[in-house]
Formats: structure tokens, C-alpha cells, sequence
């Protein structure tokens, strides 16, 4: 598991709540591993397959705007966002990164949708290959529990 603080052996999904995860086509290693991570911890923690749906973009700056139309749908509890910007030799990368980040925090202040961002913003690949699911752990499945702790604590909060 990561480095989480609480305990996740107890954490479990409200039923019949729907989740997204909208993942980057870019970097495609890194992020299909990113997207099974996610996948194991939703199935871990009570999320049905069927209750899950991916969509895919072609990059990581596309990743708020996707995000933000499946907000506007009023189906998914939380939409978790999957990608990886490596550095390159020009401020593309923190344009990229920065912007991703600001984007996707938009998406889920205007909507009041939980917004896990999970998109890697890294320095070499290798480093990327860490988070994915290597010796660092798995972003992947960190930002699907962050939805599920998000939803749960919402749900708990407006019951």
C-alpha cells in the first residue's frame, strides 16, 4: 500500500455510487499502469466494474476538460485524473503540469465533485516508473481511494 496516514482496510464505497476516471493516452506505459492501480483499488474497496467507467484523453492537458463534462452529467460521484508530464528541455512540462492542477481543482469547486488528481508530473521517466507501480507505490490507486474517502466523507457530512 502507500503512505497513508488513516488506515484504508476499512475504507468502502457508498453503494451504487458511480465513479469516473479519465486518463491521458500520452505516456502510455506509465499510465495504463496508473489505470489498473486505480481499477484494483475501486474493486478492493466495493466498486462494482460496472459502476466504474474510463475514458481517455489524448493528453494530460486535456484531462480538466473531460473531467469537467463528466461533471456537468451529475453521474459520478468523483472522477479520479490520470496522467504523466515528464520534464522535457522547455516550460511545456510546467505549463502542462501547472495548469492540469489548477484545471482539475476548478472542475471540482465549480461542480462539487471530488477530483482526485492523479496526473505525474516527473522528472525522468524512471521516476514516473516509481509511482506506477513501482517502488514508490501506485498514484494510481492512491487518487481512486482519495475519490472513495472523498465521496464517503461527503455523503457522511450531508446525511
Amino acid at each position: 500500500m502507500s503512505r497513508h496516514d488513516p488506515p484504508v482496510a476499512d475504507l468502502h464505497s457508498p453503494p451504487g455510487v458511480r465513479y469516473a476516471i479519465v486518463a491521458s493516452r500520452w505516456n502510455a506505459r506509465v499510465v495504463d499502469a496508473l489505470v489498473e492501480g486505480a481499477r484494483r483499488a475501486f474493486a478492493a474497496h466495493g466498486v462494482p466494474g460496472e459502476n466504474l467507467d474510463v475514458l481517455r484523453t489524448p493528453g494530460a492537458w486535456e484531462l480538466p476538460m473531460l473531467a469537467d463534462a463528466l461533471a456537468r452529467t451529475g453521474h459520478y460521484a468523483a472522477i479520479v485524473a490520470l496522467g504523466c508530464v515528464v520534464r522535457g528541455e522547455t516550460r511545456h512540462y510546467e505549463q502542462i503540469a501547472d495548469n492540469c492542477a489548477r484545471a482539475l481543482m476548478r472542475v471540482a469547486l465549480d461542480h462539487g465533485v471530488p477530483v482526485s488528481n492523479g496526473v505525474l508530473a516527473v522528472e525522468r521517466e524512471a521516476d514516473a516508473l516509481a509511482r506506477a507501480g513501482g517502488a514508490n507505490g501506485n498514484k494510481g490507486e492512491e487518487a481512486a481511494l482519495a475519490a472513495i474517502e472523498m465521496v464517503a466523507t461527503t455523503k457522511e457530512i450531508s446525511a
